[in-house]
Parts: structure tokens; C-alpha cells; sequence
């Protein structure tokens, strides 16, 4: 049984409408949380988030039924949460159940002694989905534009770029990458093995020690210096000689788990996990021998291997190699993603580029920008997403297009770059930096969840705490400006003299 939020309060409970915070703190929390009761308090905003939740989370589940499970709403506060301080599930499993502000606005009273545990966390957080968090994304923002007044005709001015989200993986070669694969086929068939009683991998632990010295002394091979060409040449035989060792190894494993497995077939899977594991040991199997395949033909052939038959992770396969030619930053190992940010500071829209570039990206997020903020008039980029396509389409969508042009420009070209408006607008173009400097601060540095699915989950939750922090830190300016408007009106002397 799930609900949105439990309609009765306990004895010890404060309402979220009445948390205090504190003006002078400037932790993120308070500004975080602020944004949070902004939502809760305003009620037609609250009725679209809850709508949101009840339709989305778990929709083929009925919540009327079975035992009491963690609140919608405190779902949707513990995914912020970890997204915008930028921690994982241990911090959030100490946080909310020690900090008393967050388990305030969990519901949680002085008396109320509940406990979250790590798993439930991690389980229910996974609910939440990218389309659903895209969704309350873009009634947040509309909320934000009524908190700072925006006008029901001003236009929307966006900028628009891109970034590199790094997925938690080590930096790949191709011994390393079929080490990885190789522990992990040998570790899955051994407990595979022990659970069946069988004890064809029960030294299992020395066989992944065995593969990781040879891949060490490939490595190190590889890594000795020669001089002479007597010497080079007796280097080169050496590296040759290692991995034929270590590759041979591997080949040797490989050959013993595809009989351990038809083995285990022949005795019959008895249950949808067994199916399961099989699976996902022939996927790394799969793995191993395409990296074996391509260690051969770099190291015994001298090929060179082309970039898009190359795998920069077994775990996470959707791993990008990219290269923006940042100082002092070769190569990053992750997937882009754009966002289109507005002048308020809002983050109207964003894409995960999966096997995309800049340029591709340009229209598309311009058009589903549009679609949810049709007020988007005017939008400025850098010259990565410069394209002659860009610079035709974009101005069917928008009144303003600030694409700077590469290369040498023509006259018509250089008198739209030339316009004060166009140089207005590049000018102020570099302040989606911020944002993005803020949202890899908040989480978007590096992201620790698995998959595709995970990754978008993770970027959608980083935009929607992102929004909802910007929210707590306009409120926060608010009463502010209200607490010095009172002290200069208090400090005022009394126009009217008492007679004595």
C-alpha cells in the first residue's frame, strides 16, 4: 500500500508549512528543502506533483493494497536529496534519519522513531523515472517563473550547451577490459557451481589471481624502456611473448566455463534465475572473447583497431571516448548532455547526446523546449553547433538565433554578428557555465548508477534538484530583502515627538 502522503499527522509532527530555516545558514540543505515546502505549500502546485506521482510510480501497482510502503512524496524528497548534495546512499541513509530538518519534511515527528534502511532507500528511489521527473521538471519551472513574476507575455531568453557526465568506470585498455570480464565469468560460474554442489571452480580465487599476474606482466612489458635496436627488438618479442601467455590463460577459462555451463544446462535450469545467470555469463563470455580477438590483432598483428569496434567498459557498455579539446583534458570517458537554461536560471530542457554530437542536437532541443515553454523566443549557442542546416532551421522556431559562424564570415554573415542584439546576447551566453559548474557540483560530476536507464534517471534527478534549489535560493533572497527592508524601516526616527 503506498500513498502520496499519510492525511493524518502524529502527536510530535510539525507541518511542512510551518518548518523554520535558518536565514543566516548557507548550506544547500536549507535551500533545498525551502524549494521542497514551496511545493508542498502552494496547493495547486501540490495536487499537479502528487497527480504526477500517483500516475507514474509503479503505475500497474495497486496501492491500495498490501503493507504500508515509504510515502510518495518522501520518495520523490530522498531522490533530491541525494542528487543535490551530491552523495550516495550511505550519507542519504544517515541523513534521513538523523537530520532532524529532512525528517521534518519527511513527516517525521520528536516522537516518530522510524527508521529508513539502506535497501528501501535504494529501491524506492528507483522508482522514479526520467519521463516522470521531466514532468513535475516542468511544473517546477513554471513555478519558479511565477515566484520571480514573470510576466504572462515576456519572452524566454535560453542559452544553450553541452557537458560531459562521466560514468564510473577506470580508464580502459584492452587487457584490462578482458581481465574484468574474465574475473567476473569465473566468479559467477564458480557460486553458480557452489550453489549446485559441484566442484569444478573451487579454486576459483587462484585463477583470477593467475589472470591478473599475467595481465600485470603484459602491462609492465610493455612499459620497459630499450634503447639499441637489438634491444627494442628483444623488448618487442617479450610483450609478444607475455600476452600469448595471459591471452592463452584466458582462452583456457573461457573454454572450461562453456563446459561448466552445458553441464549445468544439461541438468536442467530449474528457475527463471538460472536462465538469468546464464545469460549474463555467456554476455561476459561474449565480452572476453572479443577482447581477446582484439589484443591479437593489435599486439601479434600490429592492426590498429578502429574506433567503433572498441568497448571502453564491460559494466558500462554505453560509455563514450570523448575528446573536446579542453587544456589539460584529453579525453573524458562518459556521454554529453546538453541543456537549454533560461535567464532566470531555470533549466527549461535537456538531452542525453547518446552517440550524438552538438551540432545534431541543436533543433531538437530547441523544438521540445518550445513544445513545453512555447514563451522561447530567443536561444544563443557556441560554435560547436554550428551547421548550415542549424543556421536555416533555427529561425523557423525562434525570433533570435545566436549561432556564432566558423570560419571566415561572409557579409551578411558578419553584419547578423555585428547587431547589438546578437553581441547582447553572445555576451551573455557564457552564464549556462554557471549552471553547468552547478550541476556538476550537485551531482553531475560523475555518475555512480548503473545502465542507460540509471544514467538517465541520475540526470533527470540532477535537473530537478537543480530547479527546485533554485526555487529555495530565490525564496531565501526574498525574505531577506524583507528582513533589511524591515531594520531600515525600524531604524527610522519616529516623525511624531511623545510630549513629556
Amino acid at each position: 500500500m503506498r500513498v502520496v502522503q499519510k492525511s493524518q499527522m502524529q502527536i510530535g509532527e510539525i507541518d511542512i508549512s510551518q518548518i523554520q530555516f535558518d536565514p543566516k545558514c548557507r548550506d544547500d540543505i536549507p535551500q533545498l528543502l525551502r524549494g521542497l515546502q514551496h511545493l508542498h505549500v502552494n496547493m495547486p502546485l501540490r495536487t499537479k506533483v502528487f497527480q504526477l506521482l500517483e500516475q507514474w510510480i509503479a503505475p500497474l501497482v495497486n496501492k491500495h493494497n498490501g503493507r504500508p510502503g515509504m510515502t510518495l512524496w518522501s520518495i520523490l524528497v530522498c531522490g533530491v536529496l541525494r542528487l543535490n548534495l551530491n552523495e550516495d546512499y550511505d550519507r542519504l541513509h544517515n541523513l534521513v534519519n538523523q537530520h532532524s530538518g529532512i525528517r521534518e519534511m519527511l513527516g517525521h515527528g520528536v516522537f516518530n522513531q522510524e527508521r529508513y534502511h539502506y535497501q528501501t532507500l535504494k529501491d524506492n528511489v528507483g522508482l522514479l523515472t526520467p519521463e516522470l521527473l521531466e514532468k513535475i521538471s516542468e511544473v517546477v519551472v513554471d513555478a519558479g517563473h511565477v515566484l520571480v513574476q514573470k510576466k504572462s507575455g515576456e519572452a524566454l531568453r535560453g542559452r544553450c550547451d553541452s557537458f560531459v557526465v562521466k560514468t564510473d568506470v577506470h580508464f580502459p585498455t584492452d587487457i584490462n577490459l578482458l581481465y574484468d570480464a574474465m574475473r567476473k565469468v569465473v566468479t559467477l560460474t564458480a557460486q553458480w557451481c557452489e550453489s549446485q554442489g559441484m566442484s569444478d571452480w573451487r579454486q576459483s580465487a587462484y585463477n583470477v589471481r593467475q589472470l591478473k599476474r599475467l595481465m600485470r606482466n603484459a602491462q609492465n612489458k610493455v612499459r620497459g624502456k630499450a634503447r639499441s635496436a637489438a634491444a627494442q627488438e628483444k623488448k618487442e618479442a617479450c610483450v609478444i611473448q607475455a600476452h600469448e601467455d595471459y591471452l592463452g590463460v584466458a582462452a583456457h577459462y573461457l573454454n572450461k566455463a562453456r563446459e561448466t555451463l552445458a553441464v549445468l544446462e544439461q541438468r536442467g535450469l530449474a528457475s527463471e534465475f538460472g536462465v538469468v545467470k546464464k545469460l549474463e555469463i555467456e554476455g561476459l563470455m561474449a565480452h572476453a572473447v572479443r577482447q581477446i580477438e582484439q589484443t591479437r590483432r593489435r599486439v601479434m598483428v600490429g592492426e590498429v583497431i578502429p574506433h567503433a569496434e572498441k568497448v571502453f567498459s564491460i559494466f558500462e557498455p554505453h560509455t563514450e571516448w570523448i575528446s573536446k579539446g579542453k587544456a589539460g583534458v584529453p579525453v573524458e570517458l562518459g556521454i554529453k548532455v546538453c541543456i537549454l537554461e533560461d535567464q532566470h536560471q531555470f533549466i527549461l530542457h535537456y538531452q542525453v547526446l547518446e552517440k550524438t554530437t552538438d551540432d545534431q542536437a541543436a533543433v531538437p532541443m530547441v523544438v521540445a523546449a518550445k513544445k513545453r515553454f512555447p514563451q522561447l523566443n530567443a536561444c544563443s549557442f557556441d560554435k560547436g553547433f554550428h551547421t548550415p542546416e542549424n543556421q536555416a532551421q533555427l529561425p523557423e522556431h525562434l525570433t533570435l538565433v545566436v549561432l556564432p559562424r566558423k570560419g571566415k564570415l561572409s557579409e551578411p554573415a558578419q553584419a547578423l554578428e555585428q547587431a547589438e542584439e546578437f553581441i547582447q546576447a553572445r555576451h551573455a551566453h557564457s552564464a549556462v557555465e554557471s549552471a553547468i559548474n552547478a550541476l556538476e557540483v550537485h551531482g553531475l560530476d560523475r555518475c555512480p548508477d548503473h545502465g542507460i536507464r540509471g544514467f538517465k534517471r541520475y540526470i533527470a534527478l540532477a535537473v530537478l534538484a537543480r530547479n527546485i534549489h533554485r526555487i529555495g535560493a530565490i525564496l531565501k533572497q526574498q525574505e531577506q530583502k524583507r528582513e533589511r527592508r524591515k531594520r531600515k524601516h525600524a531604524q527610522r526616527d519616529t516623525p511624531y515627538k511623545l510630549v513629556a
